[in-house]
Protein backbone atom coordinates (compact mmCIF):
# COMPACT_ATOMS: atom_id res chain seq x y z
CA UNK A 1 0.00 0.00 0.00
CA UNK A 2 1.21 3.27 -0.84
CA UNK A 3 2.83 5.43 2.32
CA UNK A 4 -0.15 7.97 3.33
CA UNK A 5 0.73 11.96 2.88
CA UNK A 6 1.46 13.61 6.05
CA UNK A 7 0.55 17.55 6.19
CA UNK A 8 1.84 19.94 8.95
CA UNK A 9 -1.53 21.75 10.50
CA UNK A 10 -1.50 25.72 9.70
CA UNK A 11 -2.20 26.67 13.76
CA UNK A 12 -0.99 25.10 16.97
CA UNK A 13 -4.76 25.16 18.53
CA UNK A 14 -8.27 25.09 17.09
CA UNK A 15 -12.00 25.43 18.80
CA UNK A 16 -12.57 21.81 17.09
CA UNK A 17 -10.81 19.26 15.79
CA UNK A 18 -12.65 16.46 13.90
CA UNK A 19 -10.46 13.11 12.97
CA UNK A 20 -11.96 11.54 9.75
CA UNK A 21 -12.67 13.32 7.12
CA UNK A 22 -14.96 11.07 5.12
CA UNK A 23 -18.93 11.61 4.95
CA UNK A 24 -19.93 12.28 9.20
CA UNK A 25 -17.00 14.17 9.75
CA UNK A 26 -17.32 16.42 6.28
CA UNK A 27 -20.93 16.85 7.44
CA UNK A 28 -19.89 18.13 10.71
CA UNK A 29 -17.72 20.17 9.56
CA UNK A 30 -20.26 21.34 6.79
CA UNK A 31 -23.35 22.44 9.60
CA UNK A 32 -20.29 23.93 11.54
CA UNK A 33 -18.86 26.16 9.32
CA UNK A 34 -22.41 27.40 7.98
CA UNK A 35 -24.04 28.02 11.67
CA UNK A 36 -23.68 31.67 12.06
CA UNK A 37 -23.54 31.32 15.75
CA UNK A 38 -20.43 29.14 15.10
CA UNK A 39 -17.29 31.82 14.96
CA UNK A 40 -14.62 29.00 15.82
CA UNK A 41 -11.22 27.17 14.35
CA UNK A 42 -12.29 23.65 13.06
CA UNK A 43 -9.27 21.30 11.71
CA UNK A 44 -10.71 18.02 9.89
CA UNK A 45 -7.09 15.49 10.58
CA UNK A 46 -8.02 12.56 7.70
CA UNK A 47 -5.43 9.78 7.32
CA UNK A 48 -6.07 9.32 3.76
CA UNK A 49 -7.04 12.55 1.76
CA UNK A 50 -7.52 10.06 -1.11
CA UNK A 51 -10.80 7.93 0.52
CA UNK A 52 -9.76 5.01 -1.06
CA UNK A 53 -10.75 2.44 1.38
CA UNK A 54 -13.34 4.64 3.73
CA UNK A 55 -16.31 3.31 3.83
CA UNK A 56 -17.62 6.58 1.79
CA UNK A 57 -16.19 5.68 -1.07
CA UNK A 58 -17.59 1.74 -0.90
CA UNK A 59 -21.38 2.89 -0.30
CA UNK A 60 -24.46 1.72 -2.22
CA UNK A 61 -25.51 4.91 -1.68
CA UNK A 62 -29.10 4.44 -0.37
CA UNK A 63 -31.31 6.02 1.92
CA UNK A 64 -34.83 4.89 3.78
CA UNK A 65 -37.74 5.01 6.24
CA UNK A 66 -38.09 1.60 6.87
CA UNK A 67 -36.53 1.20 10.21
CA UNK A 68 -37.33 -0.49 13.77
CA UNK A 69 -37.42 2.76 16.15
CA UNK A 70 -38.74 6.00 15.09
CA UNK A 71 -35.42 8.07 15.75
CA UNK A 72 -34.15 6.34 12.78
CA UNK A 73 -37.23 7.22 10.69
CA UNK A 74 -36.85 10.72 11.27
CA UNK A 75 -32.87 10.70 10.97
CA UNK A 76 -33.78 9.73 7.51
CA UNK A 77 -36.34 11.85 6.64
CA UNK A 78 -34.32 14.64 7.14
CA UNK A 79 -31.87 13.31 5.02
CA UNK A 80 -33.78 12.83 2.12
CA UNK A 81 -35.37 16.52 2.71
CA UNK A 82 -31.80 17.41 2.40
CA UNK A 83 -30.45 15.70 -0.20
CA UNK A 84 -33.41 16.76 -2.70
CA UNK A 85 -33.08 20.22 -1.58
CA UNK A 86 -29.87 21.10 -2.08
CA UNK A 87 -29.77 23.96 -3.64
CA UNK A 88 -31.96 25.57 -0.53
CA UNK A 89 -29.52 23.80 1.91
CA UNK A 90 -26.33 24.80 0.10
CA UNK A 91 -26.85 27.37 -1.99
CA UNK A 92 -27.80 28.15 -5.91
CA UNK A 93 -24.84 26.59 -7.07
CA UNK A 94 -25.08 23.26 -5.52
CA UNK A 95 -26.44 20.19 -7.78
CA UNK A 96 -29.83 19.32 -8.01
CA UNK A 97 -30.08 15.65 -6.74
CA UNK A 98 -32.90 13.37 -6.63
CA UNK A 99 -34.05 10.21 -4.79
CA UNK A 100 -34.45 7.12 -7.22
CA UNK A 101 -37.57 5.91 -5.27
CA UNK A 102 -37.97 2.39 -6.54
CA UNK A 103 -38.39 1.58 -2.74
CA UNK A 104 -36.96 -0.84 -0.27
CA UNK A 105 -38.53 -4.10 -0.02
CA UNK A 106 -38.87 -6.10 3.21
CA UNK A 107 -39.86 -9.64 2.73
CA UNK A 108 -40.73 -12.07 5.36
CA UNK A 109 -41.51 -15.90 5.41
CA UNK A 110 -41.55 -16.85 9.19
CA UNK A 111 -44.64 -15.71 11.51
CA UNK A 112 -41.91 -13.88 13.54
CA UNK A 113 -40.70 -11.90 10.68
CA UNK A 114 -44.02 -10.93 9.59
CA UNK A 115 -44.62 -9.41 13.52
CA UNK A 116 -41.37 -7.54 12.92
CA UNK A 117 -42.96 -5.88 9.46
CA UNK A 118 -46.16 -5.17 11.19
CA UNK A 119 -44.91 -3.94 14.28
CA UNK A 120 -42.05 -1.74 12.07
CA UNK A 121 -44.53 -0.31 9.65
CA UNK A 122 -46.41 1.14 13.01
CA UNK A 123 -43.74 2.80 13.93
CA UNK A 124 -42.96 4.34 10.51
CA UNK A 125 -46.64 5.37 9.63
CA UNK A 126 -46.52 7.03 13.26
CA UNK A 127 -43.75 9.01 12.15
CA UNK A 128 -45.63 9.83 8.77
CA UNK A 129 -43.35 7.39 5.89
CA UNK A 130 -45.72 6.43 3.36
CA UNK A 131 -44.64 2.26 4.26
CA UNK A 132 -47.38 -0.34 2.92
CA UNK A 133 -47.58 -4.14 4.09
CA UNK A 134 -48.35 -6.58 1.16
CA UNK A 135 -49.53 -9.99 1.21
CA UNK A 136 -47.71 -12.67 -0.86
CA UNK A 137 -50.42 -12.33 -3.97
CA UNK A 138 -50.15 -8.78 -3.74
CA UNK A 139 -46.33 -8.88 -3.97
CA UNK A 140 -46.75 -11.31 -6.74
CA UNK A 141 -49.18 -8.86 -8.18
CA UNK A 142 -47.17 -6.02 -8.64
CA UNK A 143 -43.95 -7.26 -9.36
CA UNK A 144 -43.78 -10.63 -10.84
CA UNK A 145 -40.92 -11.77 -10.90
CA UNK A 146 -40.28 -12.61 -7.30
CA UNK A 147 -40.98 -16.11 -6.24
CA UNK A 148 -43.25 -15.94 -3.53
CA UNK A 149 -44.25 -19.33 -2.92
CA UNK A 150 -42.79 -19.11 0.57
CA UNK A 151 -43.11 -15.66 1.88
CA UNK A 152 -45.85 -14.14 4.25
CA UNK A 153 -45.88 -10.77 4.35
CA UNK A 154 -43.66 -7.98 2.59
CA UNK A 155 -42.88 -4.17 3.40
CA UNK A 156 -42.34 -1.50 0.59
CA UNK A 157 -42.39 2.47 0.24
CA UNK A 158 -41.52 4.22 -2.64
CA UNK A 159 -41.69 7.87 -1.07
CA UNK A 160 -38.35 9.40 -0.43
CA UNK A 161 -36.53 5.62 -0.55
CA UNK A 162 -34.10 4.13 -3.05
CA UNK A 163 -30.60 5.38 -3.70
CA UNK A 164 -29.25 8.61 -4.65
CA UNK A 165 -25.74 10.48 -5.81
CA UNK A 166 -23.69 9.79 -2.71
CA UNK A 167 -20.29 10.98 -3.73
CA UNK A 168 -22.12 14.27 -5.05
CA UNK A 169 -23.04 15.40 -1.64
CA UNK A 170 -19.71 14.23 0.01
CA UNK A 171 -17.81 16.41 -2.30
CA UNK A 172 -20.27 19.35 -1.49
CA UNK A 173 -19.98 18.88 2.04
CA UNK A 174 -15.79 18.55 1.44
CA UNK A 175 -16.17 21.87 -0.91
CA UNK A 176 -18.16 23.92 0.97
CA UNK A 177 -16.49 23.03 4.62
CA UNK A 178 -13.65 24.46 3.40
CA UNK A 179 -15.53 27.53 1.72
CA UNK A 180 -15.96 28.49 4.73
CA UNK A 181 -12.95 27.94 6.15
CA UNK A 182 -12.44 24.90 7.79
CA UNK A 183 -9.15 23.78 7.48
CA UNK A 184 -8.30 19.78 6.03
CA UNK A 185 -5.25 18.25 6.76
CA UNK A 186 -4.24 14.85 5.76
CA UNK A 187 -2.15 13.13 8.40
CA UNK A 188 -2.94 10.29 11.49
CA UNK A 189 -3.79 11.12 14.72
CA UNK A 190 -1.70 8.64 17.34
CA UNK A 191 -2.52 9.69 20.48
CA UNK A 192 -4.81 12.14 22.57
CA UNK A 193 -3.76 13.67 25.81
CA UNK A 194 -6.12 13.80 28.41
CA UNK A 195 -6.38 15.59 31.39
CA UNK A 196 -9.09 14.94 33.90
CA UNK A 197 -12.47 15.77 32.27
CA UNK A 198 -10.72 16.91 29.12
CA UNK A 199 -8.96 16.06 25.90
CA UNK A 200 -6.15 18.75 26.13
CA UNK A 201 -4.49 18.02 22.91
CA UNK A 202 -3.25 15.53 20.00
CA UNK A 203 -0.59 14.39 18.92
CA UNK A 204 -0.27 13.68 14.87
CA UNK A 205 2.21 11.31 13.15
CA UNK A 206 4.20 14.03 11.52
CA UNK A 207 5.10 14.37 14.98
CA UNK A 208 3.05 18.03 16.01
CA UNK A 209 0.95 18.74 18.68
CA UNK A 210 -2.00 20.45 18.30
CA UNK A 211 -4.03 22.16 21.26
CA UNK A 212 -8.01 21.56 21.14
CA UNK A 213 -10.99 22.98 22.36
CA UNK A 214 -13.46 20.42 21.25
CA UNK A 215 -13.03 16.56 19.79
CA UNK A 216 -15.17 14.53 17.47
CA UNK A 217 -14.59 10.89 16.76
CA UNK A 218 -15.32 10.55 12.97
CA UNK A 219 -12.90 7.77 12.40
CA UNK A 220 -15.83 5.28 11.04
CA UNK A 221 -14.13 1.27 11.28
CA UNK A 222 -11.13 3.23 13.04
CA UNK A 223 -13.59 4.64 15.72
CA UNK A 224 -12.72 2.22 18.76
CA UNK A 225 -9.05 2.86 18.20
CA UNK A 226 -9.57 6.83 18.52
CA UNK A 227 -11.93 6.37 21.84
CA UNK A 228 -9.15 4.16 23.33
CA UNK A 229 -6.90 6.79 22.89
CA UNK A 230 -8.48 8.62 25.39
CA UNK A 231 -9.04 6.03 27.55
CA UNK A 232 -12.60 4.80 26.33
CA UNK A 233 -14.21 1.57 25.18
CA UNK A 234 -16.89 1.27 22.45
CA UNK A 235 -18.23 -1.76 20.61
CA UNK A 236 -17.43 -0.54 17.09
CA UNK A 237 -15.45 -3.18 14.82
CA UNK A 238 -15.07 -3.57 11.07
CA UNK A 239 -17.35 -5.84 9.39
CA UNK A 240 -16.69 -6.74 6.00
CA UNK A 241 -19.64 -6.55 3.30
CA UNK A 242 -19.27 -7.54 -0.50
CA UNK A 243 -20.95 -6.27 -3.28
CA UNK A 244 -22.07 -7.26 -7.22
CA UNK A 245 -23.06 -5.55 -9.79
CA UNK A 246 -24.28 -7.59 -12.77
CA UNK A 247 -26.46 -7.17 -15.86
CA UNK A 248 -29.25 -10.39 -16.75
CA UNK A 249 -29.93 -12.17 -19.91
CA UNK A 250 -33.54 -11.07 -19.37
CA UNK A 251 -33.78 -8.06 -17.69
CA UNK A 252 -37.01 -7.09 -15.15
CA UNK A 253 -40.30 -5.56 -16.80
CA UNK A 254 -39.93 -3.30 -14.06
CA UNK A 255 -37.44 -1.37 -11.76
CA UNK A 256 -36.32 -3.60 -8.98
CA UNK A 257 -36.94 -2.43 -5.46
CA UNK A 258 -33.50 -2.81 -2.66
CA UNK A 259 -35.27 -6.37 -1.87
CA UNK A 260 -33.83 -7.70 1.70
CA UNK A 261 -34.29 -11.19 1.50
CA UNK A 262 -34.45 -13.34 4.83
CA UNK A 263 -31.95 -15.59 3.03
CA UNK A 264 -29.31 -12.53 3.79
CA UNK A 265 -28.73 -10.80 1.09
CA UNK A 266 -30.24 -7.71 -0.80
CA UNK A 267 -30.57 -6.69 -4.51
CA UNK A 268 -31.91 -3.67 -6.28
CA UNK A 269 -31.80 -1.86 -9.28
CA UNK A 270 -28.55 -0.20 -10.39
CA UNK A 271 -28.92 2.10 -13.50
CA UNK A 272 -31.39 1.04 -16.70
CA UNK A 273 -30.01 -2.43 -17.38
CA UNK A 274 -27.66 -3.41 -14.65
CA UNK A 275 -28.57 -4.86 -10.55
CA UNK A 276 -26.42 -4.14 -7.71
CA UNK A 277 -26.59 -7.13 -4.98
CA UNK A 278 -25.26 -6.84 -1.80
CA UNK A 279 -24.35 -9.32 0.83
CA UNK A 280 -21.96 -11.09 3.58
CA UNK A 281 -20.14 -14.17 4.88
CA UNK A 282 -22.49 -16.65 6.54
CA UNK A 283 -19.74 -16.49 9.92
CA UNK A 284 -19.76 -12.78 10.26
CA UNK A 285 -17.32 -11.26 12.24
CA UNK A 286 -14.58 -8.53 12.51
CA UNK A 287 -11.95 -7.90 10.10
CA UNK A 288 -8.77 -6.56 9.78
CA UNK A 289 -8.76 -2.88 8.43
CA UNK A 290 -7.61 -3.20 5.20
CA UNK A 291 -9.17 -6.30 4.48
CA UNK A 292 -10.44 -5.57 1.45
CA UNK A 293 -10.18 -9.01 -0.86
CA UNK A 294 -12.77 -9.98 -2.43
CA UNK A 295 -14.71 -13.93 -1.96
CA UNK A 296 -15.59 -15.07 -4.60
CA UNK A 297 -16.63 -18.47 -3.99
CA UNK A 298 -19.43 -16.61 -1.50
CA UNK A 299 -20.58 -15.48 -4.65
CA UNK A 300 -20.55 -18.26 -6.70
CA UNK A 301 -21.57 -20.89 -3.95
CA UNK A 302 -24.01 -18.71 -1.40
CA UNK A 303 -25.26 -15.47 -2.84
CA UNK A 304 -25.58 -16.25 -6.71
CA UNK A 305 -28.33 -19.58 -5.74
CA UNK A 306 -30.41 -17.58 -3.52
CA UNK A 307 -30.73 -14.90 -5.47
CA UNK A 308 -31.59 -17.16 -8.59
CA UNK A 309 -34.21 -18.31 -6.32
CA UNK A 310 -35.87 -15.24 -5.35
CA UNK A 311 -35.98 -13.80 -8.72
CA UNK A 312 -35.76 -16.86 -11.57
CA UNK A 313 -35.06 -14.27 -13.93
CA UNK A 314 -31.58 -13.80 -12.23
CA UNK A 315 -30.29 -17.25 -13.66
CA UNK A 316 -28.64 -15.93 -16.23
CA UNK A 317 -26.47 -12.49 -15.24
CA UNK A 318 -23.08 -11.73 -15.91
CA UNK A 319 -20.84 -9.91 -13.30
CA UNK A 320 -19.98 -6.51 -14.34
CA UNK A 321 -17.78 -5.10 -11.20
CA UNK A 322 -17.20 -5.61 -7.60
CA UNK A 323 -15.67 -5.15 -4.37
CA UNK A 324 -15.89 -5.59 -0.37
CA UNK A 325 -16.50 -2.40 1.91
CA UNK A 326 -16.40 -2.43 5.70
CA UNK A 327 -19.40 -1.61 8.24
CA UNK A 328 -18.38 0.18 10.99
CA UNK A 329 -20.39 -2.35 13.45
CA UNK A 330 -21.44 -1.62 16.53
CA UNK A 331 -22.49 -4.71 18.85
CA UNK A 332 -24.29 -3.69 20.78
CA UNK A 333 -27.52 -2.39 19.23
CA UNK A 334 -25.99 -1.60 15.03
CA UNK A 335 -27.03 1.98 16.20
CA UNK A 336 -24.87 4.89 16.40
CA UNK A 337 -23.33 6.21 19.12
CA UNK A 338 -23.65 9.98 19.13
CA UNK A 339 -22.69 12.90 21.32
CA UNK A 340 -20.60 13.75 24.22
CA UNK A 341 -18.59 11.42 26.56
CA UNK A 342 -20.64 11.87 30.16
CA UNK A 343 -17.07 12.08 31.63
CA UNK A 344 -14.65 13.16 29.24
CA UNK A 345 -16.97 15.97 28.25
CA UNK A 346 -15.60 17.72 25.21
CA UNK A 347 -15.05 14.41 22.90
CA UNK A 348 -17.64 13.66 20.96
CA UNK A 349 -19.05 10.49 18.95
CA UNK A 350 -20.04 9.90 15.38
CA UNK A 351 -19.45 6.09 15.29
CA UNK A 352 -21.00 2.50 15.15
CA UNK A 353 -23.86 3.66 12.31
CA UNK A 354 -23.49 -0.32 10.62
CA UNK A 355 -24.39 0.49 7.04
CA UNK A 356 -26.25 3.77 7.93
CA UNK A 357 -23.43 6.61 7.59
CA UNK A 358 -24.22 8.14 4.20
CA UNK A 359 -28.10 8.30 4.50
CA UNK A 360 -27.63 9.28 8.01
CA UNK A 361 -25.09 12.09 7.41
CA UNK A 362 -27.44 14.79 7.02
CA UNK A 363 -29.06 15.00 10.56
CA UNK A 364 -25.86 13.40 12.08
CA UNK A 365 -23.99 16.16 11.32
CA UNK A 366 -26.06 18.83 12.05
CA UNK A 367 -27.45 16.98 15.65
CA UNK A 368 -23.28 17.49 15.76
CA UNK A 369 -22.79 20.86 15.07
CA UNK A 370 -25.48 21.93 17.19
CA UNK A 371 -24.21 20.43 20.33
CA UNK A 372 -20.45 21.75 19.75
CA UNK A 373 -21.76 25.00 19.31
CA UNK A 374 -25.00 25.36 21.93
CA UNK A 375 -23.46 22.11 24.04
CA UNK A 376 -27.50 21.08 23.51
CA UNK A 377 -29.26 19.25 20.50
CA UNK A 378 -31.75 22.28 19.08
CA UNK A 379 -33.39 19.96 16.25
CA UNK A 380 -33.72 15.88 16.71
CA UNK A 381 -32.99 14.99 20.11
CA UNK A 382 -30.13 12.25 19.38
CA UNK A 383 -29.87 11.53 23.56
CA UNK A 384 -31.14 7.85 22.80
CA UNK A 385 -27.94 7.04 21.02
CA UNK A 386 -25.76 8.72 23.51
CA UNK A 387 -22.73 7.20 25.16
CA UNK A 388 -24.50 6.02 28.66
CA UNK A 389 -26.35 3.20 27.12
CA UNK A 390 -23.03 1.84 26.07
CA UNK A 391 -21.58 1.66 29.70
CA UNK A 392 -25.14 0.71 30.92
CA UNK A 393 -25.30 -2.01 28.35
CA UNK A 394 -28.61 -0.93 27.45
CA UNK A 395 -29.31 -1.63 23.81
CA UNK A 396 -31.55 0.93 21.68
CA UNK A 397 -31.83 -1.80 19.50
CA UNK A 398 -31.99 -1.06 15.29
CA UNK A 399 -33.63 -4.25 13.98
CA UNK A 400 -33.42 -3.29 10.74
CA UNK A 401 -29.65 -4.18 9.36
CA UNK A 402 -28.82 -4.96 6.07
Amino acid sequence: MTALRQDAPARTTYDVVIIGGAMLGSATAWFLSHNPDFTGSVLVVERDPSYEFAATSHTNSCIRQQFSNRLNVEISQFGAEFVQNLPRYMGPEAPKLKIQNFGYMYLANTPEGAAYLRASHAVQAAAGAATRLLTAEEIAQEYPFYDTSDLILGSINTRDEGYFDGITLFDHFRRGARAKGVEYCANEVTALTRKGARIESLTLKSGETIACGQVVNASGTRGALTAAMAGIEIPIEPRKRFTWVFTAEKPLPRELPLTIDPAGFHVRQDGKTSYMCGGHAPEDGPCAFDDFDMDHSLWQDEIWPLLATRIPAFEAIKVQREWAGHYDYNRLDQNAIAGPHPEVTNFLFLNGFSGHGLQQSPAMGRACAEWLTYGAYRTLDLAPMGFERITANRPFLEQAII
